[in-house]
């Protein structure tokens, strides 16, 4: 009975890929839900179900089923991590169909390939995943593995309502309150020793020896649980038993840490299996109201602020933050170069009175020839503005020590430790395509920032989600000839990576109307129950499993407006950009308007260049004049199979047509394709600019622009480095050819792009 039931749950799973959704529409999206809390309640069957996910996957595999492949496998992965203990034979099946698929093309080979590594682990050292993901998600100390991850949720209070907002903080918080570290500790020592010893393990008998014991102790064996598992997955073809033997070693010495009388020595090894919970992870809510926000919040959990630090302090001193290169030049090659901090602020009447006494004796001509000090105020810095913050921070693990060891006279100077990225940050967006222009606007800072004055790129690995969540009336620009923006045009790139990815679509998109119904539903302890559990437990798989990143590129514009002592204004898009004619303000400019509307039409004469993208890939330049209303460049193309790098440029042209009735006008749409577009006012008349939606992003007063890519920082850069010395080179010569030129923005999913 049991195992025909999670058949039917995963043959009902496999449906909803082919679009056959439920027939009740709450339950879309919570299959795989479901069918991971059924488990959970009796981890016994985790065995059953792996057993069923292998011959479908097989299954899958021999008939024209491939996109069921990377959701079944996904399924398979999540339940082996959580399971108490997994057979060698079963395991095995497993690594073999997953170095199968190494044979097929992206994105299985690749997916095949990380799981078989995973599996790899698994096998000599059973409950490595489990241990290694706990470690890095709750940021326990451990020297094995020294890795640490946080996940930061970002959502923009202008765009979800504050019952939205409130539920989402509470959720995780809640997530948070519920688990400690001396808990997770506690899983981690249970969840090792039963994949380990199996049966021969009664963890009945071991939860109740470590919840007498002290958190010196508790930890004292964590960290010799954890050696022994790390040794054996590094020692990779040493025998299994050695390392079940450490474990046993392990396992009597926590048992008899404690009175022995309270365990008799018949129930050290007379248990069943039973789970271990796979804790939350560490989450954080923020309410994105701060341009620089995000790039300071990864700064603060690179390099935490002292504890002594007062809260109040620390607030205020974050709310005046400015941005400002508060680290030193780091070039090409390995060595770091760090600035001297100086304790001098440059203000006369600081010095101390010391300082000044050597002036006295001068003479007149040094007293007139020496630099004079001027008054001024004293800045007191923010912590984060400090460059000795940030140097203690690149001492930090992993990092290159500052102070040079002194050398014996013809000793070979030592290589520089590379830098390890210890640390990953794993970014949740939370709303509909505005946000994601913003995070395409930090990003482009922080890449900036970076190829300035180099902190966090060697130490931090950075990984982008998204989540659509649409609700109340949107925000936007109107637009003369176009309704206002529905919830579908809101969420395009929601929309694009769900017919790329099936499982997204399955799981993540449909996320986009079920928060805010859960957030409004009226409290009670059904509300609780699903809330606290379903928004946390998809945010979290969501997190773990989706590793396969779509990259987005992201276009910048150079804005020129009509007056010509307003300095041009760069900016940089992700999904969209639209324009319209703007409505003119002085009454002689109306008069004209209506003059020049009533001899040619609505709207204002154009001239658009550009570069028209072909098969050849060849440079072919155009230029056409027309008379339009607006324009509307889309970056995300409809269909999964064209070309991310394009744009998708509607133009309405007003046409004018002459009858015998008299002279009328229509608007014809004119398409083209293109990367790179300049567009100008003929008639100096303004136009408005409106970038991914959003009308806290609109120019006014446009009489041109031009768009195109946006380049990499770095590779930009390198460049100019480059042509310092070959002022004649066209093409990219030395390090620039290896280096990314476009900046792209990656979003992970599931399987990313299945052609």
């Amino acid at each position: 009975e049991v195992e025909s039931d999670i058949l039917r749950r995963v043959r009902t799973l496999l449906r909803e890929l082919d679009g056959h959704h439920p027939a009740c529409q709450s339950d879309r999206g919570m299959l795989r839900w479901t069918l991971h809390k059924k488990i959970d309640q009796n981890p016994s069957n985790s065995s059953v179900l792996i057993q069923i996910l292998v011959k479908e996957l097989e299954r899958a595999e021999r008939g024209d089923f491939r996109h069921y492949i990377i959701p079944l496998l996904h399924t398979l992965m999540y339940t082996l991590i959580k399971a108490p203990c997994i057979s060698e034979e079963l395991c095995s099946r497993v690594y073999d169909f997953c170095t199968k698929l190494l044979t097929l093309p992206k994105p299985f080979c690749t997916i095949g390939l990380d799981y078989a590594i995973r599996l790899k682990m698994e096998r000599t050292t059973p409950g490595m995943l489990y241990q290694r993901m706990v470690i890095s998600e709750q940021s326990l100390k451990s020297d094995p593995y020294p890795y640490q991850e946080k996940i930061f949720i970002f959502a923009d209070p202008e765009l979800l309502s504050e019952a939205i907002c409130n539920a989402l903080v509470t959720d995780t918080e809640a997530a948070q309150l519920s688990q400690s570290p001396r808990m997770c500790m506690c899983y981690v020592i249970t969840h090792a020793m039963q994949a380990g010893l199996g049966e021969g393990c009664n963890i009945s008998v071991l939860k109740r020896s470590l919840q007498e014991m002290p958190t010196s102790d508790i930890e004292h064996w964590f960290q010799q649980v954890v050696t022994a598992v790390e040794c054996a997955g590094q020692e990779g073809s040493a025998d299994r038993d050695q390392h079940t033997a450490r474990l046993e070693k392990i396992y009597h010495a926590v048992l008899s840490a404690l009175q022995p009388s309270l365990f008799p020595p018949g129930d050290a090894s007379s248990g069943a299996l039973q789970g271990t919970p796979l804790p939350n992870p560490n989450f954080s809510f923020h309410l994105w109201t701060e341009d620089d926000q995000l790039w300071k919040e990864l700064v603060l959990f690179i390099r935490p602020l002292s504890q002594s630090c007062e809260p109040n302090c620390l607030s205020q001193d974050l709310d005046n933050f400015e941005i400002q290169d508060i680290i030193s030049d780091c070039e090409c090659c390995e060595q770091t170069r760090f600035s001297v901090l100086s304790t001098d602020s440059g203000i006369e009447r600081d010095l101390p009175a010391a300082a000044e006494e050597p002036f006295t004796t001068c003479s007149a001509e040094t007293e007139q020839s020496r630099l004079q000090r001027k008054g001024g105020i004293k800045k007191k810095l923010s912590p984060l503005e400090s460059v000795a913050f940030l140097q203690a921070g690149c001492n930090g693990a992993g990092a290159k020590p500052t102070v040079k060891s002194p050398k014996r006279a013809g000793t070979p100077p030592e290589p520089a430790a590379p830098l390890q990225r210890l640390h990953t940050a794993r970014i949740v967006l939370l709303g509909d395509d505005r946000i994601l222009g913003r995070l395409a606007q930090a990003y482009h800072s922080l890449r900036k920032r970076e190829t300035r004055r180099v902190f966090l790129t060697p130490r931090l690995n950075l990984q982008f989600y998204y989540i659509p969540v649409v609700t109340g009336q949107p925000n936007t620009l109107a637009v003369a000839d176009h309704a206002a923006t529905g919830q579908e045009e809101l969420c395009e790139v929601a929309g694009y990576l769900g017919r790329a990815d099936p499982w997204y679509e399955s799981n993540i998109n449909t996320l986009c109307h079920m928060i805010p119904k859960l957030a409004t539903m009226p409290s009670s302890p059904s509300k609780h129950l699903v809330t606290d559990l379903f928004i946390t437990d998809v945010i979290a798989y969501y997190v773990r499993m989706g590793i396969q990143p779509v990259c987005f590129q992201v276009y910048t514009v150079k804005i020129f407006f009509n007056d010509t002592a307003q300095e041009p204004a760069e900016d940089v898009f992700l999904t969209e950009l639209r324009t319209q004619v703007q409505e003119s303000i002085s009454h002689r400019e109306l008069n004209m308007t209506k003059k020049k509307t009533t001899l040619d039409g609505p709207g204002i004469d154009l001239t658009v260049t550009y570069r028209k993208v072909v098969v050849s890939d060849r440079v072919k330049e155009l230029e056409m004049s027309l008379r339009s209303t607006g324009l509307v460049m889309k970056a995300i193309p409809a269909d999964e199979a064209e070309d991310l790098v394009c744009l998708n440029v509607n133009i309405t042209e007003i046409v004018r047509i002459n009858n015998l009735s008299g002279r009328s006008f229509s608007a014809v749409a004119n398409r083209l394709k293109t990367r790179n577009i300049k567009i100008r006012s003929t008639e100096q008349r303004p136009f408005t600019v409106c970038l991914d939606k959003d009308s806290r992003r609109a120019y006014r007063n446009v009489i041109s622009m031009e768009v195109s890519p946006c380049l990499e920082p770095s590779y930009c850069l390198q460049k100019t480095r480059t042509m310092k010395f070959s002022l004649h080179e066209t093409e990219d010569v030395g390090l620039v050819k290896y280096m990314p030129k476009s900046l792209l923005l990656p979003i992970n999913t599931f399987a990313g792009i299945i052609q």
